[in-house]
C-alpha cells in the first residue's frame, strides 16, 4: 500500500506563527484533530499528547492540535493545560475539510457538523503513514506516540 501525501495547508497557531505543513518536511509530524477547547475529552486528550510531548520530540516528531476555536480560545487553553507545543486555528475548516474531518453529529437529538475527533501521522516524506478517525481518548496519545516510534 503506498501512503497519500497529506494535504498541505498553511493556518495561523499560538504563538504568533504560521503553521505550513508541507515545511515542515524531514519531520515526523502529528495532527490531532479536535471538535472544541475546554471540553473534557478534548482536554483529556490534549493533556494526554502534552505530557507524552518529550517521548514524541525524542522520536523527531511534532505535535499540533487544530480545531476550529479561535486563537484567542487557542491561547488561553495553551496557558490553562501548559502545553509544550502549538495548536492550529481552523474557523473556515481548511484543514478540517482537507483532511476529510467534518462529519454530521447527533447532539441533543439535533443533527450539527462537527469536528470528527482524528489523529493522523505524517512521516518525514509528507505521507499520511497512519490514520485514526472517531478517536477514543484514553490510551490514545499512547497508541500514537508508539505508531511514531516505529516509522
Amino acid at each position: 500500500m503506498s501512503a497519500i501525501h497529506a494535504p498541505d495547508f498553511s493556518l495561523p497557531a499560538t504563538g504568533g506563527s504560521t503553521i505550513t505543513l508541507s515545511a515542515l518536511r524531514g519531520r515526523k509530524v502529528v495532527i490531532y484533530f479536535y471538535p472544541k477547547d475546554n471540553t473534557p475529552g478534548c482536554t483529556n486528550e490534549t493533556r494526554d499528547f502534552g505530557a507524552l510531548h518529550p517521548d514524541f520530540a525524542a522520536s523527531g516528531c511534532d505535535i499540533f492540535g487544530v480545531s476550529r476555536d479561535s486563537l484567542k480560545s487557542h491561547e488561553n487553553f495553551k496557558a490553562k493545560l501548559e502545553l509544550p507545543f502549538e495548536l492550529i486555528s481552523d474557523p473556515e475548516e481548511k484543514a478540517c475539510e482537507a483532511f476529510g474531518v467534518m462529519k454530521l453529529k447527533n447532539m441533543y437529538g439535533k443533527q450539527v457538523r462537527g469536528i470528527e475527533r482524528s489523529t493522523f501521522l505524517i512521516d518525514a516524506e509528507g505521507r499520511i503513514a497512519r490514520e485514526w478517525r472517531g478517536v477514543k481518548v484514553p490510551g490514545h496519545a499512547e497508541e500514537v506516540l508508539a505508531a511514531a516510534r516505529a516509522l
